[in-house]
């Protein structure tokens, strides 16, 4: 206690002179000491000095609830402020949160003070997080009750709280209720009055729309915004990335940044990365790579991990180390993923190299880590290693076996061949298998071109999941494979009669800074006529260098000249056509696929390569191929 200097003639005594006092304490263990002084000196009847220590106790970076709720109960008068401050610390404590709401309603009907315009966000902020709807609407009608409807603070959080019980009904009649009592959305977005009131309200509609899937709406909103925050250009990003509307998520990103009056921030740069990785616009993330450096914006584990996770993805492996290096190594999730950025480009022995790099620091591996490790094994082949990690992730590091991992070995087992053994481990396994885990099967089926294994495995999927058109799909190529047509008619006319639709192959390109897409024998190309020329070239080249079109590759009943014409316009031609002619002599290409490579693409790509003296990255749904010199990093086993 020598620390602290306090008046000890309590007759004389002032209650301020302790508050500066306990505001100089540092952690728990120093305010302890104060509030035994106070207790000593039966000063903590005080209501200053104890909501003062209360405070502190609650809210502080070194916080500790339990003996926050202590001091609160032993305080002989509680202020408006004290029963707020717990609630607040309540609810911001995750397994708390419920004890909040329960407070609330004890202040409520116990104490001789009102909840205020404090008292009501920390309360709806609980129902909000635990999707307590009843509860909500109770605390909505002591709102009402309070005469607090009108509080804008209040608003707001009544709002987020409907929005993320995902009634959005609700939500609705209180968003044009508040937006300045304006029915017509027209007129409330040129509303400047209570402009920045009126942004923060769209924000959490449009971040509700988007919860509840529903894009169109969010982004209407969105458009008829008269003013907008950098909160709102995060939501709408994030919410197109993260449902899979990764062109449109890049659009709004590039229309933020023509628009320049408002930049973007650290959390706009990690909302767009997911997005730029999946189509594999190296360019725009290289942009937002220097973006970040240049405006100081501090690479962390969260943005590291996203650029380390873009570059991989976007076919530029090594700038994907050079970002790993430079960050803090103490984390699990940025090894994760430059180990699986690693395994998806096919380095299996630079897997097992970071793995180990990643152990001697002292991180454990978690059950992400090993479906990369299984990744890579399978990439490469390396079925007795799989079978190794796989018991060394049981036994060694004592991980519970996930459906994920149970997949990656029948993934590693099946394209090996040992597909009874795939099989088996399937049916055994300690958990109901799902369609994922069949489909990886099916492949190897298809892969192998065993038909009666595939049929199978294929009656099985379309139970699992009829109206998936994958099983359909396999198992009509595994018939026409091997001549039976009349079973493909079969499968065809089933897919007819459910209206099922086979995915089209589809692949991108990024051309200064632009991300083109083609589909399978697509003529829609502004440049569609010198696409076209060039594929007749690239023909004809492939013809001298003596490349015989593999046509078992078309599942179509037509002649051998169809074929080949089929062949011929295949989307990773197209675009592979369409850099060639785009680019610069020797530039690389980088091209991206939603759907495995065929045979005759790879075979044609490695020529390809050696012919026009490039380097060609294609990225298909399975992994990374880099072809370069007559030869890819696969080793033609993919």
């Amino acid at each position: 206690m020598n620390a602290f200097m306090f008046q000890t003639n309590t007759a004389c005594y002032d209650p301020h002179i302790g508050v500066p006092q306990i505001r100089t304490c540092k952690s728990m263990r120093e305010l302890k000491q104060v509030h035994a002084f106070f207790v000593k000196t039966a000063r903590t009847h005080d209501t200053t000095i104890a909501t003062e220590i209360l405070r502190l106790s609650a809210t502080s970076d070194f916080r500790d609830i339990g003996y926050a709720l202590s001091v609160f109960d032993q305080m002989p008068e509680r202020n408006c402020f004290a029963w707020n401050t717990v609630i607040r610390a309540l609810a911001e404590t995750q397994d708390r949160l419920l004890d909040a709401f329960f407070v609330f309603c004890q202040m409520v009907t116990e104490a001789t003070v009102e909840p205020n315009r404090f008292t009501f966000p920390s309360v709806l902020k609980a129902c909000a997080v635990m999707a307590r709807f009843e509860e909500g609407k109770q605390v909505h009608g002591l709102v009402l009750k309070f005469g607090l409807v009108n509080d804008e603070f209040v608003v707001t959080n009544l709002l987020r709280m409907y929005v993320m019980c995902g009634s959005m009904e609700d939500a609705h009649v209180l968003f044009y209720r508040n937006v300045e009592g304006v029915d017509d959305v027209r007129r409330l977005v040129r509303e400047e009055r209570r402009g920045e009131f009126n942004v923060v309200l769209c924000n959490v509609m449009v971040d509700g729309y988007i919860r509840v899937g529903n894009l169109k709406a969010a982004r209407d909103l969105f458009d008829r915004m008269a003013q907008r925050s950098v909160v709102s250009w995060n939501v709408m990003i994030s919410g197109y990335a993260q449902n899979g509307f990764y062109r449109e998520a890049i659009e709004v990103f590039r229309r933020m940044r023509q628009m320049g009056d408002m930049s973007p921030n650290r959390v706009t740069l990690v909302s767009v990365l997911p997005a730029i990785s999946r189509l594999g616009a190296l360019e725009l993330g290289k942009w937002v790579h220097l973006y970040a450096e240049q405006n100081k914006i501090r690479i962390d584990d969260v943005l590291g991990s996203a650029l380390v996770d873009m570059y991989a993805k976007c076919g530029s492996i090594e700038k994907a180390i050079l970002v790993f290096e430079k960050l803090p190594q103490n984390n699990v999730i940025t090894w994760n993923v430059v180990i699986s950025g690693l395994a998806m480009h096919g380095k299996a022995n630079d897997v097992f190299n970071y793995l180990s790099r990643m152990e001697k620091c002292g991180i454990s591996p978690s059950d992400v880590t090993y479906i990369a490790i299984f990744s890579a094994c399978s990439h490469a082949g390396l079925v007795d290693k799989g079978r190794s990690f796989f018991n060394d992730m049981v036994n060694r590091v004592g991980l519970e076996p996930k459906i994920e991992h149970y997949g990656c070995m029948v993934d590693l087992l099946g394209r090996a061949g040992y597909l009874e053994e795939a099989e088996q481990l399937i049916l055994n396994m300690p958990m109901k298998p799902d369609d994922v885990i069949w489909k990886a099967l099916l492949g190897a089926c298809k892969m192998h071109k065993n038909i009666e294994i595939g049929t199978r495995v294929a009656e099985v999927l379309m139970q699992l999941a009829p109206h998936d058109s994958g099983a359909y799909v396999a198992l009509s190529n595994m018939y026409a494979s091997s001549g039976n047509w009349d079973g493909v008619a079969e499968v065809r006319l089933m897919m007819k009669d459910m209206d099922i639709r086979k995915d089209p192959g589809c692949s991108w390109i990024e051309i200064d800074g632009v991300t083109h897409e083609f589909l399978v024998e697509d003529d829609s190309h502004p440049r569609a006529k010198d696409i076209h020329s060039m594929l007749k070239e690239i023909s004809n080249k492939l013809s001298l260098e003596g490349h015989m079109p593999d046509t078992t590759q078309v599942l179509l009943k037509m002649d051998e000249k169809n074929k080949e014409i089929v062949l011929h316009y295949h989307s990773e031609k197209i675009a592979v056509a369409f850099g060639l002619i785009s680019t610069p002599p020797k530039t690389s290409l980088c091209i991206v696929k939603n759907l495995r490579i065929c045979e005759d693409c790879h075979s044609s790509m490695k020529l390809i390569a050696k012919m026009y003296e490039r380097k060609i990255v294609i990225r298909d749904r399975k992994r990374f191929h880099h072809f370069e010199h007559g030869s890819c990093s696969c080793m033609d086993y993919w």
